[in-house]
């Protein structure tokens, strides 16, 4: 036995079932699909794919939840038990990481921040469940009318396979503190660690059929959620054609929609920049996650003067990068499949039929002892035209494409050059040039000095094709309420 399948014995029996109504169950076609480890190619487990029948009974569960003991539940109530998710999440860490590791490839220490941060969503929307108050609104001496944030009712997440579980827990956590219920199509990558999340929440109390899980494809289960008529909003994370699609058929009825639909997002370096801060702020911002991050900073624009020191610092630090298996704890674990390693290898490929010089990587990697991984060497493509495909087009891999700039305002004419407006940054010890740039780009978040220093109670969410709505922070909290006004005359 080989140590990865050694690994993937030691994480015990795999979730391999849908959760529906708090049964595991098959699907009722009997379909399954195969989830492998990105590091070593080996087969982790065959998970049930949800179909139509199977969406319509979670949405029909879901639904009957809406009015069960979860609607009864005092607002501390409500907010005690998702405390106490955080507290379970806490307390299973090292096998949750465990999984969530072998299922998306990710380095250990990577996996488990974001486990942690599972747990802190949950936590802090405990925090606001009794605070969701209303309003009242003067009519004069014989009304009273005052306003009450209610449910919206079933809500879809459909979510991405590079962070999951997180992913899972930022639409949910909110959606739940509102009173609502809900049905989760994990990626069929990445499966195993919703379903295991959603155990958690049944374990610590949460009532049956409030919230259900249905793996499954996207045309086969995505697709029927967001149109079922009794979803009434879908939170979907994914590409800009499926988001359109699902805001078609969510459409159909009316239902709401928050989508976040990946980015091309900039990173300035104008030549005042601390590069000792800078340099490690962009590999972090590029790198991390193998550059399959939504947000991440894959557009370098570079102060002219100073863009052959940027890119030597850069190279440097690139070349410094350790590849290997996730449980290995390296810098960067590897793509999640090979479909994904094909595509990006691609973008490269193409590349350099066009002429891009990459002064740096480029190619797929080869790791000892992770022959069958779906390695992808970082790398660094220089002097690319803000037009190239490089320039313009999501990789979502470890690809970053350098452009020269001539300065601040020439950045944010580049910067706002693609559909895309999800994230942006700025390196600059000027602070009236960073307003400048914080003001002029389209992105939902900018850094100052500080690629990703967000944090997760900041609004997070795209402008133009990068999406619609926000999530995280208290303003994910508007997509999962409705605004209900009562006029009392006396």
């Amino acid at each position: 036995m080989s140590r990865w399948a050694e690994a993937i014995s030691k994480a015990g029996e795999l979730p391999n079932y849908l959760l529906i109504d708090g049964q595991k169950i098959a699907a009722e076609s009997r379909d399954q699909i195969e989830t492998f480890d990105p590091g070593s190619g080996l087969l982790l487990t065959a998970v049930a794919a949800g179909k139509a029948s199977d969406v319509d009974h979670a949405v029909q569960a879901a639904k009957r939840a809406l009015n069960g003991p979860w609607a009864t539940l005092a607002p501390k109530a409500r907010g005690r038990l998702l405390w106490e998710v955080g507290n379970r999440i806490r307390q299973d860490i090292e096998h949750l990481t465990l999984v969530e590791t072998l299922d998306t490839g990710k380095p250990f220490n990577d996996a488990k921040a974001t486990v942690e941060r599972t747990a802190d969503y949950f936590c802090y929307y405990a925090g606001i469940v009794d605070k969701l108050e209303g309003t009242t609104v003067p009519l004069g001496p014989s009304k009273v009318c005052f306003t009450e944030r209610v449910p919206i009712g079933v809500t879809g997440h459909i979510v991405p396979w590079n962070v999951p579980i997180s992913m899972v827990a930022r639409g949910l956590a909110p959606a739940l503190a509102c009173g609502n219920t809900a049905v989760v199509k994990p990626a069929e990558e990445t499966p195993l660690s919703a379903i295991l999340l959603i155990e958690l929440l049944e374990a610590v109390g949460v009532p049956p059929g409030v919230v259900n899980v249905v793996p499954g494809h996207g045309e086969e289960a995505g697709r029927v959620l967001s149109e079922h008529p009794d979803v009434r909003h879908i939170t979907f994370t994914g590409s800009i054609p499926t988001g359109k699609a699902v805001m078609a058929a969510a459409a159909t009825h009316l239902a709401s929609v928050t989508l976040e639909l990946g980015g091309k997002s900039p990173h300035v370096v104008l030549r005042d920049a601390d590069l000792d801060v800078a340099v490690p702020s962009i590999l972090t911002g590029m790198y991390k996650n193998a550059g399959q991050i939504c947000s991440a900073g894959t557009r370098l624009l570079v102060d002219r003067p100073i863009h052959e020191e940027v890119v030597d610092r850069l190279v440097q630090g690139v070349e410094s990068i350790s590849l290997g298996h996730g449980l290995d704890n390296p810098v960067m674990g590897p793509l999640i499949s090979d479909r994904q390693l094909a595509s990006v290898a691609g973008f490269a490929q193409r590349a350099r039929d066009r002429g891009v010089t990459f002064v740096t990587g480029g190619d797929k990697a080869q790791v000892a002892e992770c022959e069958g991984g779906y390695f992808f060497t970082p790398s660094i493509a220089d002097n690319v035209s803000p037009e190239d495909e490089l320039g313009t087009a999501e990789v979502f891999g470890p690809i970053l494409s350098v452009i020269g700039v001539d300065d601040v305002d020439h950045a944010i004419d580049i910067a706002n050059g693609t559909s895309y407006g999800l994230a942006a940054g700025i390196q600059t010890k000027d602070i009236s040039k960073a307003m400048r740039f914080a003001r002029g780009v389209e992105a939902g978040q900018v850094f100052i000095n500080g690629y990703h220093s967000a944090g997760d109670t900041v609004p997070f969410g795209g402008m133009k094709e990068s999406g619609i709505g926000r999530e995280k922070g208290l303003a994910a909290l508007d997509a999962y309420c409705e605004i209900k006004a009562i006029t009392v005359t006396f």
